[in-house]
């Protein structure tokens, strides 16, 4: 009966007890309720956004380029050829070989050129004992004149033998000369430094003055020069920098990725191709390491000033719509717009702006084609590619393109 009536006493205890308990899991089931939607509504952009990479408009300095194609050429080139007949007894050069101005090249049988050397000498002397002879007699009439011993018409007759003979001595001296010109030409010289090529004729052969294909041609390669063209509406911009001072020229290989060598402006041609509305001009390079080959085709860039303090944006930000050029800015609720852009020149992988966007605003560089104006964005770190070890990763100069001012 006791046990009865203590149950009854604690009932009251346990209601309070299961009724706070329900109460509690109540108000926590509301409070869940009442956030679950605002969490699910915020995870939800971030699982959907696009991941994209992001570069900043900045303000920087930027080369203005003109292009073109050139031609290099050599500023001088030889061919080697006899300049008198006889057998080519050597040849004293390898083909491709770097020659000195002045190294000898191949040698011409010297023999017959020495032997008309020698008579031309030995005439010389035959004639200067003539005229030595001819003038003590002339002396000796002259002694003889004062006492009426010899003749007027005497001495006349010798007088004019010393001066026939002094002629023919001047003659021989003459004729020795072009004797040791030919046998001069029997040593083939190279008239300027450069590479030779490869030989035409081998030793054995005979050769003649009147050969037109010579032995070798001899081509200057250092320096070099590379001809090249640009339209006539550049005319202004490369006058003035040329008139400034030195206009430094950058050729570059034909997929304009590899720099093959740097050198100044030294002309514009006098005259513009009506046909084509191109002008021609030609740059000269040091080509130290041989990177220049006469005859090969380059791209040329030519650096006409420097845009100081301008508004760029990475190159890869740029797209072009119906509209014009735009890129999607990154506002800082990570959400984009397409904000419409005017451009002006491109170079080394930065684009002048002139409207559009201001200093420090972000824009999308990569995935651009997911996007749409108001899209949610999560940004990704730019990769870096591995490199070997010891190397380092070095830009690889671009040639610079213009972008049409958006309407």
């Amino acid at each position: 009966m006791r046990s009865i009536l203590e149950s009854w006493r604690e009932l009251p205890a346990r209601r309070l007890i299961l009724t706070s308990a329900g109460i509690l899991m109540l108000v926590a089931a509301v409070l869940w309720l009442q956030h679950a939607p605002a969490t699910a509504a915020s995870a939800k952009p971030a699982a959907n956004a696009v991941p994209v990479e992001i570069g900043i408009v900045e303000r920087s300095s930027v080369p203005v380029y003109l292009e073109g194609l050139g031609n290099v050429t050599a500023l001088f080139t030889a061919n080697i050829t006899a300049r008198l007949d006889g057998e080519l007894q050597s040849v004293a050069f390898t083909e491709g070989q770097m020659v000195k101005k002045g190294q000898l090249l191949a040698q011409i049988d010297p023999r017959p050129a020495q032997a008309a050397l020698d008579q031309a000498i030995a005439q010389q002397a035959k004639d200067q004992g003539q005229l030595d002879a001819a003038q003590r007699d002339l002396d000796r009439y002259m002694k003889l004149a004062p006492q009426n011993l010899t003749s007027q018409q005497t001495i006349d007759a010798e007088r004019g033998m010393v001066v026939s003979l002094k002629a023919q001595v001047k003659i021989d001296a003459a004729l020795i000369d072009n004797a040791r010109t030919q046998v001069d030409y029997t040593h083939i010289t190279s008239p300027i430094a450069g590479r030779t090529g490869i030989r035409k004729v081998d030793p054995g052969n005979n050769v003649h003055a009147t050969d037109t294909g010579g032995i070798v041609v001899v081509t200057q390669m250092q320096p070099i020069a590379i001809v090249f063209t640009l339209p006539e509406d550049d005319l202004p911009d490369v006058s003035g920098a040329l008139n400034a001072g030195k206009v430094v020229v950058t050729a570059l290989s034909r997929d304009n990725h590899t720099e093959l060598d740097a050198g100044t402006l030294s002309l514009i041609d006098n005259e513009i191709d009506p046909s084509t509305g191109t002008m021609k001009l030609k740059a000269t390079f040091p080509n130290n390491h041989n990177t220049l080959w006469p005859g090969q085709f380059v791209n040329v860039r030519v650096l006409v000033r420097q845009q100081q303090n301008v508004l760029t944006v990475p190159s890869v930000a740029v797209q072009h719509g119906p509209s014009g050029v735009f890129a999607y800015v990154v506002k800082p609720d990570s959400t984009v717009e397409m904000r419409p852009l005017q451009t002006g020149t491109e170079s080394e992988g930065r684009v002048v702006v002139t409207g559009g966007v201001a200093a420090g605003e972000r824009v999308v560089t990569s995935n651009q084609y997911r996007l749409e104006p108001g899209a949610h964005v999560r940004t990704l770190s730019a990769a870096t590619p591995s490199l070997p070890p010891g190397a380092s990763l070095a830009p690889q100069p671009e040639l610079a393109k213009r972008l049409s001012p958006s309407p």
